[in-house]
């Protein structure tokens, strides 16, 4: 375990530095969160989107021995006009939508695999503190995609929309940040993963 070393991938749901200017970011606590002598890199830059993440892959460190990551949230976003349709339509843009993101993600985890490191991915938080029902049935298409890409790849998951549940979690700067306090739930959240998770088993756990 001292040789420990967890990538952050994606967005800045890990990548949060600029919405807690005060306090630790993301990845500061999941530095604290780990084992002595483990390490914590980040790769994840705010704003990214699922395409975003190939990118990120090109500076993966040699020596990283876990990968988690995180995306989606901004693709999610991009895609509110979806509900502006007419009801004779929604139906199958939302359809289409969900058909799209699956693909795009579906190629970006290939693509992350094929590093052979260890991995898990996180769902999109939806508690925020301004989210409608409306933007929930939105991120509940979004969810479903990792959640059935997951499956398919045999990975776990940190369901971060029951680890971000309470309003404090969520920073004020940016409501659809973490803030320091959502950070240590996470950062707490990604330590106890990959510290029990049992990779070689190649089954999906949801964890929170």
């Amino acid at each position: 375990m001292s040789q420990l070393h967890v990538v952050l991938l994606g967005d800045s749901i890990l990548d949060n530095a600029s919405y807690v200017p005060d306090e630790p970011a993301v990845i500061d606590q999941v530095q604290s969160a780990l084992p002595a002598g483990a390490r914590a890199t980040l790769l994840a830059t705010d704003g990214a989107v699922t395409q975003n993440v190939t990118g990120q892959l090109a500076n993966l460190p040699a020596d990283a021995t876990h990968l988690v990551l995180s995306v989606g949230g901004n693709d999610a976003l991009l895609s509110q006009g979806v509900f502006l349709e007419s009801p004779s339509r929604l139906a199958s843009r939302l359809t289409e939508t969900f058909q799209q993101f699956r693909e795009r993600y579906r190629n970006m985890l290939n693509r992350v695999i094929t590093r052979g490191k260890p991995l898990a991915i996180c769902t999109i938080y939806d508690l925020l503190p301004d989210c409608t029902d409306q933007d929930r049935m939105a991120l509940a298409l979004f969810n479903d995609a990792i959640i059935r890409e997951a499956v398919r790849s045999h990975l776990p998951v940190l369901d971060l929309r029951q680890v971000c549940d309470q309003t404090a979690d969520y920073a004020s700067i940016s409501p659809i940040e973490p803030s320091a306090i959502g950070g240590a739930k996470i950062a707490r959240a990604i330590s106890n993963l990959v510290s029990v998770h049992d990779f070689q088993a190649r089954r999906t756990v949801i964890y929170s």
